[in-house]
């Protein structure tokens, strides 16, 4: 009888330290009120909703823009790319480059899976119409060969979509390298 009433409470402490343990979304690492970055994938492009992480709420501050940009994802079973929609919210307007690539990361709807969920951008550039992107891609964000054609094609449509962009260079770790993943072979830089 002892002994249960041991497990019993053993137990018991260690779903109450379980619980506790639990990350909060607005305490996830990178996830502060300066990083204002909103996402809300619509599936036919019409009106999403709006959320900022900081304390406001979905207010604004002054200063700060709110943009709409088309973003594309893939289907459950990697099929075809669907097109998006999210609002950014920039500071400065050199923030655009890495605030549509979050946009890429993150999908709100079940139909609609982000190909960058996984991968990291180590810095954006932009200069004379040359987008360049340096990506870190960790051996759990790579893809098949038909995942990374997506990957590559919803990078080149989301940024191609800003009629200053001209051309798209991607970068991996700094390097410039003749495919992402493997599979498929890069233009040096992509162009519309």
């Amino acid at each position: 009888m002892n002994k249960k009433i041991w497990s019993v409470g053993l137990l018991a402490a260690v779903m109450v330290l379980g619980a506790g343990c639990g990350q909060k979304p607005g305490a996830a690492p990178g996830n502060t009120s300066e990083q204002n970055t909103s996402v809300a994938p619509s599936p036919e492009g019409g009106d999403n909703t709006e959320s900022t992480n900081g304390a406001g709420g979905s207010s604004q501050t002054p200063g700060e823009t709110t943009e709409t940009i088309t973003v594309y994802y893939t289907d459950p079973e990697l099929l075809e790319l669907k097109e998006g929609s999210s609002k950014i919210m920039l500071k400065k307007s050199s923030e655009k480059y890495e605030a549509t690539f979050e946009a890429l990361k993150k999908s709100d709807s079940a139909e609609m899976v982000s190909l960058w969920e996984k991968a990291e951008l180590n810095s954006s550039t932009f200069e004379d119409g040359k987008l360049t992107l340096d990506l870190h891609i960790p051996d759990e964000a790579r893809l098949g060969s038909g995942g990374e054609l997506f990957a590559v094609d919803a990078l080149k449509k989301t940024y191609f979509q800003f009629e200053e962009v001209k051309s798209l260079q991607l970068l991996v770790d700094g390097k410039q390298v003749e495919s992402l993943m493997g599979h498929v072979e890069l233009e040096n830089p992509e162009t519309r």
